[in-house]
């Protein structure tokens, strides 16, 4: 079974965009916090449908579907590493892009945001790699 990976696709074009135009104003700007809010959201999402992808790559490696569905998301990576889907380095990358993402539903400040977007170069770069990695393993 194909998965469809439009959505994720889509989702990191838009997060690509938003951080390529971000760059072109200052952080005074009104237009710079409109375009850090657009890819802090992207990338919120663009986490979200990441685990719920790679579940479903997940699962022939689970002796029932329902084992898969009970893995928490930092879980979800791990078994993708134990299972030679991603690097050791990739998943270390995506726990720290979970607790990243953790702390910016909690904590909207400045610091916090500015951080998130140091991570958005690689991230876009592990997103895309994923992309592939789910789009090379039929269930």
């Amino acid at each position: 079974m194909k998965i469809d990976t439009e959505y994720l696709q889509r989702c990191i074009k838009a997060l690509d965009m938003a951080y390529e135009d971000l760059q072109k104003y200052s952080t005074d700007e009104i237009r710079y916090d409109i375009y850090r809010s657009a890819v802090i959201k992207e990338f919120e999402i663009i986490l979200e449908q990441s685990g719920k992808l790679l579940k479903k790559i997940l699962k022939p490696y689970f002796h029932t579907s329902k084992a898969v569905d009970r893995l928490y998301f930092k879980d979800i990576f791990r078994e993708a590493g134990l299972h030679d889907l991603l690097e050791l380095e990739e998943v270390e990358r995506w726990l720290q892009y979970r607790d990243n993402r953790n702390s910016t539903s909690h904590d909207y400040g400045v610091d916090l945001a500015n951080h998130t977007l140091s991570l958005m170069k690689q991230f876009i770069i592990d997103a895309n790699r994923l992309v592939s990695v789910i789009e090379n393993n039929d269930t």
